[in-house]
């Protein structure tokens, strides 16, 4: 992944994460994993899990430990209300930025 995309990456991947969880539950390797299936290959795990635990510590998901058939139980997390509150922000200013970005592109040309 070329260096500006890993940049601007590290500015919103904790946004996206918040997106998939609102759409439904999720453990760490399967948001990474979707994550690569959408083109996001050079995502390390570890740097989604610690994501996770940090979105955890502010009380933005809840957490249930869900028996694994493989190993130990998966930390499955849920966007609770607090989350989808800062999801909200997130996309507010989301699309401020993308107007704001969009106008200088047009007048550029």
């Amino acid at each position: 992944m070329p260096k500006q995309i890993t940049e601007m990456l590290k500015g919103t991947l904790e946004g996206i994460v918040l997106a998939i969880l609102a759409g439904r539950a999720a453990y760490g390797y399967e948001i990474t994993a979707w994550l690569r299936d959408q083109g996001f290959t050079d995502i390390a795990e570890g740097t989604i899990y610690a994501l996770l635990v940090r979105i955890e510590q502010r009380g933005l998901v809840d957490v249930e430990k869900v028996p694994s058939e493989k190993g130990p139980p998966r930390k499955v997390y849920t966007l609770n209300a607090a989350g989808r509150a800062y999801l909200d922000d997130f996309w507010g200013t989301w699309s401020f930025l993308a107007e704001r970005l969009e106008q200088l592109r047009n007048e550029g040309k």
